[in-house]
């Protein structure tokens, strides 16, 4: 698991409804192993049934070494509240190794999922936007309205113009990835990536997907404003990074405190905005089920 991808170009798939975190590395689609396992199992500890499965199955506990055909699981990073971690992930043919040892009615059915997927990843390398309009359906599939999946699309391409900065400037660990995401986090909203999911009450959830408009807007712009003295400053390496970092997160900073100070309402809460969507939209349907009950009785 030592080897890790600086830059990775990470999405969330839904199997049956629940999430399969993936990743693309050397052009393929690599999935975290214990999503798999839970979504196959139901598993309240994937990574304990995967433990127990590895020492039952000597020849699956062999792929994983990378034994025969199989490439090994590689060690991959994701998002996580406590920063960017190491996840174990298994390309295409790996995870049909792995099925063939877990007795699961959703076994073949996730098989079709997984070569349907890899179909996808071909069509997104001959064009690429079709990248992107996957990503806006699965959002809209998950219940976020047409106006913030247009945020959270141009986030991402913030995130990722910066992060490919950074990489041209000599910032080439995933530690030091994570300290200046958090430098520009705690300058703009008071609150480390980490601090801020704990506010939230997410576990592996990513942050973003979780902030209304207001806190998307703020985040774009602390890390558009770092973007942006980054390169009028020429920064390289780690340390000036950091700074800049510091300063693109205060431009947002200053900014969300006096528009809290206007409107006398606070820009950080720790409501989580999907919840709140989908709360909205329930009540929306009960109200409207309660008009129509009513108009049957008149």
């Amino acid at each position: 698991m030592s080897e890790t991808t600086p830059n990775p170009e990470t999405r969330i798939a839904l199997f049956q409804r629940k999430e399969v975190r993936r990743t693309i590395h050397e052009n393929e689609w690599w999935f975290v192993i214990t999503d798999v396992v839970a979504v196959l199992t139901d598993s309240v500890n994937p990574s304990d049934y995967l433990k127990k499965l590895r020492q039952r199955d000597p020849n699956l506990s062999e792929a994983f070494k990378g034994g025969g055909q199989f490439v090994p699981p590689l060690g991959l990073q994701f998002d996580s509240p406590g920063g960017r971690q190491l996840f174990q992930c298994w390309n295409t043919e790996g995870l049909f190794r792995l099925i063939q040892s877990i007795p699961s009615a959703k076994a073949e059915p996730f098989k079709r999922w997984l070569a349907k997927v890899g179909y996808e990843r071909i069509q997104e390398i001959e064009d690429p936007e079709l990248g992107t309009r996957r990503a806006r359906a699965l959002y809209k599939a998950k219940g976020y309205p047409d106006d913030w999946i247009e945020k959270r699309m141009r986030s991402i391409a913030i995130r990722e113009e910066l992060t490919n900065e950074w990489k041209n400037r000599g910032v080439g660990e995933q530690r030091e990835y994570a300290i200046l995401t958090a430098e520009i986090s705690k300058a703009a909203f008071g609150l480390t990536p980490s601090e801020y999911s704990e506010l939230k009450g997410l576990k592996r959830e990513n942050l973003r997907d979780h902030m209304n408009d207001l806190e998307l807007i703020f985040s774009m712009l602390g890390e558009a404003s770092t973007t942006e003295i980054t390169r009028t400053r020429d920064a390289r390496g780690f340390q000036r990074n950091k700074r800049a970092a510091r300063d693109g997160g205060a431009v947002a900073g200053n900014a969300r405190r006096e528009l809290e100070r206007k409107s006398g309402r606070k820009v950080v809460t720790g409501g989580n905005f999907l919840e709140l969507t989908q709360s909205s939209k329930k009540a929306e349907k009960l109200a409207g089920k309660t008009a129509a009950n009513r108009s049957k009785r008149r």
